[in-house]
């Protein structure tokens, strides 16, 4: 059974800072994953936020290049990121990916795979090319578009921390242990 709800700490959903809303979120899927939770039981549109995050950061912490570099350009991963940016209504950034993307499948096999088992430091013209800072140019805000999607949506739920491991601990059906 699929656990069908979105749900995130009411500290979250009070911060000034909607990041927190997203961390929340990536904090009950990888703590579902710790239990044994599978992803195909896990609500999608919240594993959808979980991997807009992961886009945005990357792309953030070292550009387009380390996007692709760090998730082994996974075409599951990259399905999920297109359906994501248009579901959030991010346009400019999903015309971006999939500009970016054409770049990358344009690539020899041979090509890509050195990039990907290679060092992303130093002299590399495959990151080189892979940079593209328009990115930071784009008006859509992802964070801010993530989080009021996150919030908008008819599964979100707003718990008290001991709530939520109240709900988790009732749909993996054991305790979980808090740290």
């Amino acid at each position: 059974m699929e656990f069908g709800r979105i749900i995130v700490s009411e500290t979250a959903m009070n911060s000034e800072n909607l990041q927190d809303v997203i961390h929340s979120n990536i904090s009950v899927i990888n703590l579902m994953r710790e239990e044994g939770v599978n992803d195909e039981l896990i609500h999608e549109d919240a594993l959808m936020s979980y991997y807009l995050d992961y886009y945005y950061s990357q792309y953030v912490a070292g550009n387009f290049a380390k996007f692709v570099h760090h998730s082994g350009w996974n075409s599951e991963l990259n399905e999920l990121i297109e359906e994501g940016l248009a579901l959030i209504g991010a346009e400019k950034h999903l015309e971006l990916f999939q500009q970016l993307s054409k770049k990358v499948k344009l690539m020899s096999s041979v090509k890509l795979n050195k990039f990907l088992k290679g060092k992303l430091e130093g002299v590399n013209p495959t990151r080189d090319l892979l940079i593209n800072d328009t990115f930071f140019e784009i008006e859509e805000n992802l964070v801010t578009l993530n989080a009021n999607f996150l919030k908008s949506h008819p599964d979100f739920e707003v718990l008290s921390v001991d709530d939520m491991f109240a709900v988790l601990e009732e749909f993996v059906g054991h305790e979980i242990k808090r740290e």
